[in-house]
């Protein structure tokens, strides 16, 4: 089968979607300073944007002597062997055999759905038409976003960076997910009917996708935590293709929840770098919340 550059959009996909001490900050930092509750050493939390350049980093003051004083780095996935987990993760990226796209679409849709597919991707469904419906809405969101914020093609995603600079420092480099957490998240929670469902909207809105794609990295650049929360909540009264609370919550709550019960011990450890989705961090069940209601001050680097 025939993927042109498929393996580098597999890696993004998947690193691809909140007190006492609240504060009035309005969530207007990227990065957060974790100390208090026994910690000996503050640890770090920052929010990624999986696809933004590693220049960015250059606008975050301070970002850099931060991550030189941490001793352990933690992000979403343990990055070490992208090879490996690009194989799972193909594995799991195709329709069971007995079910195709002319099961789940009638003719009308699946020209729509091939031709979207050749305007993002270059091919369409005779070569892309064996994946699940929930990977080509990520794949084709992907190539609208780096046709818009086209980056060099060697450059590594922020997630990926501070793993690599923790690697040479010789430091633990650990995952609060394992790759078949996040295959289920965004492959394997929602039924084929349903990830079909949402394909075609998001095919059907394309204005609608390049609208929150740009709103989004204005968002990230401006640091704005705030309209980040609400961009990925879907609760705008004009969108077509609104998300269920439940499916949100496996995205965000569900995953947040299980976080927070492992940061504490990792950070008692050792001071850490904390390097996760920039989603994760705002709301009532978001990071920064959920940390302060388990007694730590959670303040934004300025």
């Amino acid at each position: 089968m025939k993927f042109k550059n498929l393996s580098v959009l597999f890696i993004s996909v998947f690193l691809a979607f909140s007190c006492s001490n609240a504060s009035n900050d309005n969530y207007k930092s990227l990065l957060w300073k974790i100390s208090g509750n026994g910690l000996e050493n503050p640890s770090y939390l920052f929010g990624t944007h999986h696809l933004t350049p590693i220049s960015f980093l250059d606008s975050i003051p301070g970002i850099f002597e931060i991550f030189e004083q941490t001793e352990q780095t933690i992000g979403e996935l343990d990055l070490n062997n992208l090879g490996e987990m690009q194989m799972r993760l193909l594995s799991e990226s195709f329709l069971p055999e007995h079910v195709t796209y002319d099961s789940l679409l009638n003719d009308e849709d699946q020209q729509l759905l091939d031709s979207a597919l050749r305007n993002t991707l270059g091919d369409g469904i005779d070569v892309f038409g064996q994946l699940k419906p929930a990977m080509l809405q990520n794949l084709i969101s992907i190539a609208q976003f780096q046709k818009k914020y086209p980056s060099p093609s060697n450059n590594v995603g922020l997630d990926e960076y501070f793993q690599q600079e923790a690697d040479k420092r010789f430091r633990p480099v650990i995952g609060l997910e394992t790759v078949e957490d996040q295959i289920y998240v965004l492959l394997n929670s929602q039924t084929l009917e349903r990830q079909t469902e949402l394909l075609m909207c998001a095919v059907k809105h394309p204005d609608l996708t390049a609208k929150l794609i740009e709103e989004l990295q204005v968002a990230y650049y401006n640091q704005d935590l705030d309209k980040i929360q609400k961009l990925y909540e879907g609760d705008l009264p004009d969108d077509p293709c609104p998300s269920t609370q439940e499916e949100k919550d496996i995205i965000g709550k569900n995953r947040n929840e299980k976080w927070l019960e492992k940061l504490p011990r990792l950070m008692e450890q050792k001071s850490s770098f904390i390097a996760v989705g920039c989603a994760h961090l705002p709301g009532k069940y978001g990071l920064i919340e959920g940390l302060r209601r388990l007694g730590y001050r959670v303040e934004p680097v300025k």
